[in-house]
């Protein structure tokens, strides 16, 4: 049976096991649900409302959106092996795709050898605008604001005195003038500290706080008042050294190299490179309650910066023939508040990451995102994307053909082994094999 070796935590002095638990994939998922449990303290019942799918209750649902008519459910799986700043981590994820958790804990393998991933991330600030329009000079109303800086800084602050109380709240104010179809906009953007919330009520209220003052002192009319999702200030960054044995050896190296430079080179390969990384990003932000679609239209924002759509990762050759990744992105997530205490699967997933703060968690998803990528790449440049894919692929091929039971994986392997993964194929199957 697989052990479960236990270390120290270096920030706390509680106990916590390593993340790279052997054939944890090989375990039944009652099995693997205890081992998660060990790791990360869970209780009986965190356990239970995992497992069952019923954490959510029908009037929670209606409370959280409009028009409610039932629940719906997603596989909740676990990426192992993530060592990020010295410290073991086990990944929650949240995705309906086959392979994203398998190629997340691989990749995580690969990097753990030399001695993991290093993150940093910046201080959690986001940008609200406020869309000043009508004015008669804008270039003599942008002054005027920013001459009034630090009333419309007190003023937003006085919104959310808890945000201040914890460290957060308006840090800054900057204006600018641009010319748009209908003519040229002053855009106030007011910088602010979220701390460990995602910021997006804080943000808009305190926008909303200081748009009057912002009229009177334009002359203008305050029309959109909401925060900016693409959080330039608020990134998370992360690196590897990866060994070249454990990709494949130097050609394996070589040939992610110019996978990159192709990445580099044109839109159609890049926007799937990108993709692939936000698989892995995506599926631990769903996990953790967090708001995926602001993180995904934030990273390919952040991707086209510089006028081109670009690759959200590097990847290099050191002089020693190793492969070096590294990835920066903007990470606009909360641990405490919002939609995160809505459902207690969020609470869960966020004790068995263990973080401690909005930064931690981002450091930890900008890993994963590099992880994924590197798993992809090495696949794409040896055996070929679909070796993995397609064997859970057929799984599911199977089941939708109405295989259950033994069948699934008898009808599945013969699909693979015929090169023939589709659904009228495995109905034949079936029938052929039930007889």
């Amino acid at each position: 049976m697989p052990q479960l070796r236990f270390m120290m935590k270096t920030d706390g002095g509680t106990l916590t096991g390593r993340s790279d638990i052997s054939s944890f994939y090989k375990l039944a998922p009652e099995e693997r649900l205890k081992r998660v449990q060990e790791f990360a303290g869970l209780t009986d019942e965190e356990c239970r409302l995992l497992s069952s799918g019923q954490a959510l209750s029908l009037s929670q649902a209606n409370r959280m959106i409009e028009n409610v008519v039932g629940l719906f459910q997603m596989p909740f799986g676990i990426a192992t092996n993530f060592l990020i700043n010295r410290r073991d981590y086990l990944i929650p994820m949240v995705i309906e795709e086959p392979s994203v958790v398998a190629a997340a804990s691989h990749g995580a393998k690969m990097v753990r050898a030399r001695g993991g991933f290093t993150a940093t991330s910046t201080d959690p600030i986001m940008i609200g605008q406020i869309q000043v329009t009508d004015t008669t000079d804008p270039g003599r109303a942008m002054s005027i604001v920013l001459s009034e800086k630090q009333k419309l800084l007190a003023r937003a602050n006085e919104q959310d005195p808890v945000l201040v109380s914890l460290g957060g709240g308006a840090k800054d104010l900057e204006a600018k003038v641009i010319q748009t179809r209908v003519g040229r906009m002053v855009i106030v953007e007011l910088l602010v500290d979220c701390r460990d919330v995602a910021g997006m009520n804080a943000v808009d209220t305190m926008v909303e706080g200081i748009a009057p003052a912002v009229e009177d002192l334009t002359g203008g009319r305050a029309c959109l008042r909401i925060i900016s999702n693409l959080a330039t200030r608020r990134l998370a960054r992360a690196r590897c050294v990866v060994a070249k044995e454990m990709v494949g050896g130097d050609d394996v190296v070589e040939g992610i190299v110019k996978a990159q430079a192709f990445a580099e080179s044109d839109i159609y390969r890049c926007t799937t490179h990108n993709k692939g990384i936000m698989n892995g990003i995506i599926a631990v932000v769903q996990a953790t309650g967090n708001d995926h679609r602001a993180i995904e239209a934030g990273a390919h924002a952040y991707a086209s910066r510089t006028g081109r759509y670009m690759p959200l990762t590097t990847w290099e050759k050191n002089n020693e023939g190793d492969l070096v990744g590294t990835i920066e992105i903007p990470m606009a997530l909360g641990t405490v508040g919002g939609v995160t205490k809505s459902n207690p699967v969020f609470q869960i997933a966020l004790k068995i990451l263990g973080v401690k703060s909005s930064r931690e968690l981002a450091e930890v998803v900008a890993s994963v995102g590099l992880a994924q990528n590197l798993a992809a790449l090495r696949a794409l440049v040896s055996e070929g994307i679909q070796k993995g894919h397609m064997k859970l692929h057929a799984r599911n091929v199977a089941v939708s053909a109405g295989a259950t039971g033994e069948l699934i994986d008898i009808v599945a392997g013969k699909m693979i082994e015929d090169g023939k993964i589709r659904e009228d194929y495995a109905r034949d199957l079936i029938r052929e094999f039930s007889k």
